[in-house]
């Protein structure tokens, strides 16, 4: 299963952002996932400011990596700092 996540700063934010990002995205190996591409939008519009394709094995493997505790632990900080989510289950072509 490959995702696209698309993700939008709290204006200001960015790098906090990134590095919540930084932190989560190192959990996907534990449960079997690999992150793809990580991409940073550089137009300064008002598009996503960070572009993800993470790839799962299972939808169970994508669970347990939502609700890893030490994921969770971080939502505050996540509310703090994303503004915004869309993820979108995508196929390579």
């Amino acid at each position: 299963m490959t995702l696209c996540v698309l993700l939008w700063a709290v204006d200001g934010r960015v790098h906090e952002m990134t590095e919540y990002e930084d932190v989560v995205l190192g959990l996907i190996p534990e449960h079997g996932g690999s992150v793809l591409n990580r991409l940073r939008n550089t137009a300064g519009d008002d598009g996503p400011t960070e572009v993800q394709v993470i790839e799962f094995p299972s939808q169970l493997s994508l669970d347990q990596y939502m609700n890893d505790s030490r994921r969770l632990e971080r939502a505050a900080d996540r509310d703090r700092w994303v503004a915004r989510t869309e993820v979108i289950r995508v196929k390579p072509v």
